[in-house]
């Protein structure tokens, strides 16, 4: 567990909460839990407008039903569970407030820290008369949920839904996935390979599924997948491992800012401590301290297991930085953010090509000239040569990557198997080398420096994806590096068969003999 500051404290409010209850029914305003589980054990008062109302006019609205007198808490039944991201709402039963800016204070105890008080600012505005997209407090996954969003949809946009809306699982399991439900979206799912793969964590042959729109995609990475299995298959090695946050620290000057990444540095014994006690699966590797202005930059880097771990990363780092604004006593922190774009999330980098953002992965290959040659009819001097061109390319471009097309493999790879397609942005990066051997064959390797793959959480759980990463025996604790090989040696197909197709001419006629949808 961690100390909240008050800082930190203030974010447990929902800001534009605060509202007027129809028919003088009093105000209420909304709490929602993004710091750490605990249990609300006290309502000692609120106060608005420098009004203070006592537990026995607040009333709190814990959801599913469940409305309580805050005087019914009490440290002997061992109060309320209020898990991290559950919201509550509290009500006052108290006169209507006026537009404008309103001073909120709530002041009660939760078990493990004792007494605490959150303090804002909100604002009562002119009630909204939008159309609303409808949704059901209790269940908004029940099936009268979904239908009322459907009929909505049909009656808003005039246009009648055959396919948007069938499905074949339990939309309950959506929850933490999908907000407002009304319907799937059916992407066309080809089959590659089988590949093989000679990595440390996958070894064998693998079906590969592809979830794609795009013409050509399945057949060109199949391709390239049959010819690296003619010549014994791809080696894949994760070299690397960690996931980010970087929140950022604000001092009156730059000598502020640099002594606090000193401290910071002597200090990674508790920061470490507290960061790692808001997860079983986190661990903090390092964290890189970066300095411009009066700004103080700090990179935290974790091992995030089986999951992708962003959303378990932020909790973290959430804690370390909590304990770290209650006990700098160095010069004053003005102001912190938990992110300041420093770890790029979800946005290509040049620190995530250097520093290593997910997986750390390389696929190699050496391709046999004469099997090159007759499957794709070109030389090992050509391809290389190719390559170098395209350096050139890239370079002048300022992309993030070499290579031919990473991004489709990766991309057809994520949707089927429940990834966050967003981290497309980061995973598409790629650093692509090729040489003649001396025996005359080609070398061919990728690395993908930021490759953010999970086996666990996120979308991973859901029907068809869950189904997809069976297929590929990636289901279970201990996978997340054996998924990445694969994908690493998905992508190398995909880049040979490309670079080949560039090379010899084939690119246009495949496209056309394939690809064409008019």
């Amino acid at each position: 567990m961690f100390t909240p500051s008050p800082m930190l404290l203030k974010l447990l409010y929902t800001r534009g909460s605060l509202h007027n209850l129809p028919d003088n029914g009093g105000v209420a305003f909304s709490l929602k839990n993004r710091l750490d589980t605990v249990r609300l054990t006290r309502i000692d008062h609120v106060q608005v407008d420098g009004r203070t109302l006592g537990p026995e006019s607040i009333t709190l609205d814990l959801g599913d039903g469940d409305v309580r007198p805050a005087t019914e808490l009490s440290t002997e039944d061992g109060g309320v569970e209020f898990e991290v991201g559950r919201s509550i709402t509290v009500r006052l039963h108290t006169e209507a407030l006026p537009e404008g800016m309103h001073p909120v204070s709530l002041q009660f105890s939760a078990d493990p820290f004792g007494e605490l008080t959150v303090e804002v600012e909100d604002a009562i505005v002119q009630q909204d008369s939008r159309v609303r997209i409808p949704r059901q407090d209790g269940d908004d996954y029940s099936e009268a949920a979904i239908q009322a969003r459907q009929r909505f949809a049909a009656d808003f946009s005039g246009q009648q839904f055959e396919h948007l809306h069938k499905y074949s699982f339990d939309p309950h399991m959506l929850q933490g996935n999908c907000e407002h439900f009304t319907g799937v979206a059916q992407i066309p799912i080809g089959l590659a390979g089988p590949l093989r793969v000679n990595g440390e964590h996958a070894q064998g042959d693998f079906l590969i599924p592809m979830a794609t729109t795009e013409g050509t995609l399945v057949a060109s990475y199949n391709r390239g997948m049959q010819l690296l299995n003619l010549c014994g298959g791809v080696k894949c090695t994760v070299i690397g491992d960690a996931m980010q946050r970087a929140p950022v620290f604000v001092f009156d000057d730059a000598r502020g800012a640099r002594d606090f990444g000193r401290w910071v540095e002597e200090t990674m014994t508790p920061i470490r401590a507290e960061a790692e006690s808001t997860s079983r699966v986190a661990k903090l590797q390092y964290i890189d301290t970066y300095l411009a202005n009066k700004f103080a930059y700090l990179r935290f880097n974790f091992s995030t297991g089986d999951a992708a771990g962003q959303n378990m990363v932020g909790r973290a780092t959430f804690a370390a930085c909590s304990w770290i604004l209650e006990n700098y006593r160095g010069a004053p922190i003005r102001h912190f953010y938990l992110e300041s774009n420093f770890a790029t999330d979800k946005k290509a980098s040049q620190i995530n090509v250097m520093r290593t953002r997910g997986k750390r992965v390389v696929a190699e290959a050496v391709i046999k000239r004469d099997i090159l040659q007759q499957r794709m009819r070109v030389t090992p001097e050509q391809l290389a040569y190719h390559g170098q061109v395209s350096n050139v390319g890239a370079f002048l471009s300022g992309a993030n990557n070499n290579g031919a097309h990473s991004a489709n493999g990766i991309t057809a790879v994520f949707i089927a198997t429940g990834q966050d397609v967003a981290n497309v942005a980061e995973s598409s990066a790629g650093v692509i080398y090729s040489e003649v051997t001396p025996e005359k064959d080609l070398y061919l390797s990728m690395t993908i420096p930021s490759l953010i793959v999970a086996t666990h959480g996120g979308g991973t759980g859901l029907a068809t994806q869950n189904e997809c990463l069976r297929m590929m025996n990636c289901v279970g604790r201990g996978t997340v590096n054996k998924f990445a090989e694969i994908v690493a040696g998905v992508v190398l197909a995909g880049e040979l068969s490309l670079a080949s197709a560039i090379s010899s001419s084939d690119w246009v006629s495949s496209h056309e003999q394939y690809g064409r949808n008019r």
